[in-house]
């Protein structure tokens, strides 16, 4: 059995139009969707079982509203079994199942003093900065189209979002590093240099095969800490939990008005 007809036999005639990848720390959204079902990975053939803490590794189908949606709690990684296209299956499960847009989030580490860890992000683009790509040794997967990668009207529509919260959206460009070792100073002043606001060991790959697939894409970034070398002091993965948890909150709030407004 396929994870397609895995889904349609614990949810049958569920056919959700967004799908939302939630980042380290950041499954509490979760919480907000009326549940039609779950699903832990390991019942999905296929999907990858993550091995990062903050990762729940489950599928919930449900609706935020009258929105039908379909949650990822949690991502595999590309250090995690230097897989690039660990997520290719997932995000292709999701346009399979009839879901147009995709949304990622992710904790990242900030490049901007004016981005303090808490602070949210709307990705504008990305650059990807670890030489792989999750479409290598498919020919039938080349050659696709990354301008406006991340959807402007849906960028638009987060920032309309966030001002009737009174939640303050930035915007900016993210970059892709492989981890899982976290970046060294004068990587963050290369980063600084190509024009980039946040950094992160995830999204991008989700970013290239959504856009493979025909599918819309928006992104928010979590700061959970500046980057290295920014500010006195190390960079830890408790860091990085402890403050997406804190600021979970809000991208919480952020997104269920966000997918409320959907159309």
């Amino acid at each position: 059995m396929n994870p397609v007809d895995a889904i349609a036999a614990r949810a049958p005639g569920f056919r959700p139009r967004v799908a939302v990848v939630l980042g380290t720390g950041l499954g509490s959204f979760a919480d907000e969707v009326e549940p039609v079902a779950d699903i832990p990975y390991a019942e999905l053939p296929g999907f990858p079982q993550p091995t990062v803490r903050g990762h729940a590794g489950q599928l919930r189908l449900g609706k935020v509203g009258a929105l039908p949606v379909a949650v990822l709690r949690g991502r595999t990684h590309y250090y995690e079994f230097g897989k690039a296209d660990g997520m290719r299956l997932p995000v292709e499960t999701m346009a399979a199942l009839g879901c147009e847009t995709l949304v990622l989030t992710n904790a990242a580490g900030s490049l901007r003093m004016d981005m303090p860890p808490g602070a949210l992000m709307g990705i504008a683009d990305h650059i990807n900065f670890t030489g792989v790509n999750p479409l290598f040794g498919h020919p039938n997967r080349r050659f696709v189209d990354m301008v406006d990668a991340y959807d402007p009207a849906l960028l638009q529509q987060l920032a309309a979002a966030a001002k009737a919260l009174g939640i303050t959206l930035h915007t900016g460009v993210y970059i892709w590093f492989n981890g899982p070792s976290f970046e060294t100073p004068a990587e963050i002043r290369a980063a600084r240099t190509l024009g980039a606001d946040a950094v992160g060991m995830s999204t991008a790959p989700e970013t290239i095969v959504a856009r493979h697939a025909g599918m819309k894409v928006a992104g928010v970034s979590v700061m959970t800490n500046y980057a290295a070398g920014m500010v006195p002091g190390g960079i830890g993965h408790e860091q990085t939990i402890t403050t997406a948890n804190s600021a979970s909150a809000d991208l919480s709030r952020l997104l269920r008005r966000f997918l409320e407004g959907y159309s």
